[in-house]
């Protein structure tokens, strides 16, 4: 697999260099581990975003630091009232 970086992709070599010395490996299993992990850690913000111990304002800063170009969090406080 090859992954443009010329160009308009220039911003992908230093996202791979950022990941390579993040995980102090090659840029090839730098990549792999980014795309091993990036569900798991998805799937624990959601969790600690769902937590009840939380006010809608924590979980919107939460929500924002969180928050990278690729992957966005939105806080939504719904109140539904269903009538007949």
């Amino acid at each position: 697999m090859r992954i443009r970086t010329d160009g308009d992709y220039a911003y992908r070599r230093d996202a791979i260099e950022r990941a390579a010395e993040l995980y102090d490996c090659n840029k090839t299993k730098a990549v792999v581990s980014a795309c091993d992990d990036v569900p798991h850690f998805v799937r624990a913000a959601r969790q600690v975003l769902e937590r009840d111990d939380l006010t809608l304002e924590q979980r919107r800063e939460i929500a924002e630091t969180l928050s990278t170009r690729a992957v966005t969090f939105d806080i939504h406080n719904e109140i539904k009232v269903d009538s007949e």
